[in-house]
């Protein structure tokens, strides 16, 4: 019963809160070895990888429920904010971008996009409003850990270009339409 609660409750949430924040659910904190995936038929996190020693998530990373991306996921979001959020929980988001990407893995390539945002509570990121707003080297470590990240499991990331905020909720609206179609 608890089980499909979760579940039930899971999929009731918007992507966007009233006030036009997205409703993040984190699955991997930061700073994090193990990689976390919300699992649709538990209605739970479940541990996913364990990265080599070395190798963390640069910063929260969860999801946007309620959409589906090309890889058949929700729209996968990074969240700015100073210390690691616990896994599951859902943060109010300030969307700032997104890092478009295309990922191939055995011949089949998918677009898997990175959506940026601040939580809204942080203070050391609470003026940043665009990609424009981070320094280039942080735009630079959060590539160049997907681009490693997708290697240790045998898959090509490309970066294909980095866009502000219009950009990411034309990829939202998009996603939210393919949720709901059941596609």
């Amino acid at each position: 019963m608890v089980n499909q609660k979760l579940q039930e409750h899971a999929f009731k949430l918007d992507p966007m809160s009233s006030s036009g924040e997205l409703n993040v659910v984190i699955e991997t904190p930061r700073n994090s070895r193990h990689k976390y995936k919300y699992d649709e038929e538990l209605g739970l996190v479940r541990l996913d990888k364990v990265m080599p020693t070395g190798t963390v998530f640069p910063f929260d990373f969860g999801f946007l429920p309620s959409t589906r991306a090309e890889d058949g996921d929700p729209l996968d979001v990074l969240v700015l904010i100073e210390e690691p959020l616990a896994v599951g929980c859902v943060v109010l988001t300030r969307l700032i971008g997104v890092i478009q990407a295309r990922q191939t893995e055995k011949n089949e390539t998918i677009r898997n996009d990175r959506l940026i945002g601040v939580a809204k509570t942080s203070h050391l990121y609470r003026n940043i409003r665009s990609l424009q707003g981070l320094t280039s080297e942080v735009l630079e470590e959060i590539e160049r850990f997907f681009i490693f990240y997708n290697r240790l499991y045998e898959r090509d990331f490309e970066v294909l270009g980095r866009y502000g905020p219009a950009r990411a909720r034309r990829l939202i609206r998009e996603a939210r339409t393919q949720f709901a179609s059941g596609s």
